[in-house]
């Protein structure tokens, strides 16, 4: 039986015109209440909200404490850690290229990353443990690496294979991406190329890829084609001394209330050193305003005030769902709702079916990131949000509040 939900969104007091908006004084208080309740309750020691609409800002709020410890509050200038936020910097950057001609999505990674040419995929492991191999059924495409679907394995249940991925350690930050490529070219792939999604290093190897192409050191070209451009100063891997007294602070877990503040050593380690590794799909770090500027050229279809980083069919191609229906297998992807996969980012393909769903619009494609941020773009209603938050591991609740927040909460119709 069909059952029908919808967003609640607007009351009968407000302006005529206010059903012309999402971020209405009604959306404001929700997203203010929301904000508070998450610190209040200690489900987050600090949260930020950027919202934009029809080309303004329509709601920034910040609730709690960065640093909770010496009560500095959440604000503007505070620098967090957006890991997988990076992943949709490097869509860009990769389009750069498309755009210029230098490759097609259909295109063998072997052409470019040639240590790739003599892959094989697990097959299991013969009485003595030795792990079996057999041909990939097609060559892994570019377009495999932008949608998790090359084949790359990231479970650590893999009999043989796991422990090989361990042994080798491709993704290690003391790896240059070069390494890594090396690395990962001697070890089985874990599913055929096309054959299912399977979060992994794509976005690593298409960074590879940038710098193979260009020529150019991937945080060097990001630099110069997308982060300069769009003033994003403060959008970086490191995160100099002069500036850590406003790098956030981690917390978790979620089952811990208050969350307690994870030690320094280990969360902040990555921003704090100069590291070989120049992440495609991890390691950014920024404020909001920063993070915010390039999502905004995404709703603008590539350009911002006048400068343009992308033409408008390259953002289509990055917010397009890539996934063929016969990819069933899709990991954890459908918790984030009834979404396909575009270029590094999910792609909203339907409304939600039940109100514990995600709430969104069908066309927003989004990402978020390790430690709970997240960013989105809803062309229907000419909107871009950033969420920044620093809990670990990843807590999706809050997601799901703050888009009931941003819309309504979901109700049966």
């Amino acid at each position: 039986m069909f059952t029908a939900f919808a967003c609640s969104t607007n009351t009968s007091s407000e302006s005529s015109n206010a059903t012309d908006v999402i971020i209405t004084e009604d959306a404001r208080l929700r997203i203010d209440s929301t904000l508070k309740a998450f610190v209040d309750s200690g489900r987050v020691a600090g949260a930020s909200v950027l919202v934009f609409e029809k080309g303004k800002e329509a709601y920034f709020g910040a609730y709690g404490h960065e640093n909770r410890e010496e009560q500095l509050p959440m604000g503007r200038n505070t620098i967090v850690q957006v890991w997988s936020m990076t992943k949709p910097v490097t869509a860009a950057a990769l389009m750069t290229l498309h755009e210029d001609g230098a490759f097609k999505l259909s295109d063998p990674v072997e052409n470019y990353l040639p240590e790739f040419k003599n892959l094989v995929v697990y097959d299991g492991i013969d009485s003595e443990g030795n792990i079996l191999t057999v041909p990939p059924r097609r060559k892994m495409t570019i377009a495999d690496l932008t949608r998790h679907t090359a084949g790359f394995c990231n479970n650590p249940n893999v009999p043989g294979l796991s422990d090989t991925l361990d042994e080798v350690n491709p993704r290690g930050w003391e790896n240059s991406l070069e390494e890594m490529v090396d690395k990962y070219a001697t070890i089985p792939l874990w599913s055929h190329p096309g054959d299912r999604w399977v979060y992994g290093p794509g976005m690593d190897m298409e960074a590879a890829l940038i710098q193979r192409i260009s020529g150019q050191p991937y945080d060097e070209y990001i630099r110069e084609h997308i982060l300069d451009p769009l003033r994003m100063k403060e959008t970086r891997y490191f995160v100099p001394e002069s500036d850590r007294d406003r790098l956030a602070k981690v917390y978790g877990p979620r089952d811990v209330r208050p969350v307690a503040r994870i030690p320094d050593s280990s969360a902040l380690l990555y921003p704090t050193r100069q590291w070989p590794m120049k992440s495609g799909g991890f390691g950014l770090t920024s404020t909001i305003d920063d993070y915010m500027r390039f999502t905004r050229m995404l709703l603008n279809k590539g350009t911002l005030n006048g400068v343009t980083i992308l033409e408008p069919e390259s953002v289509a191609l990055i917010g397009t769902d890539h996934l063929p229906d016969t990819i069933s297998q899709r990991s954890w992807l459908p918790s984030k709702g009834q979404v396909g996969f575009g270029i590094n980012m999910a792609v909203r393909i339907a409304p939600p079916a039940s109100p514990e769903e995600n709430n969104g619009v069908v066309g927003e494609f989004f990402w978020d990131g390790a430690a709970t941020t997240l960013m989105w773009v809803d062309p229907q209603n000419e909107l871009a949000a950033v969420f920044f938050v620093q809990v670990i591991p990843f807590d999706g609740t809050l997601h799901k509040d703050i888009r009931d927040a941003v819309y309504g909460p979901l109700q049966k119709l």
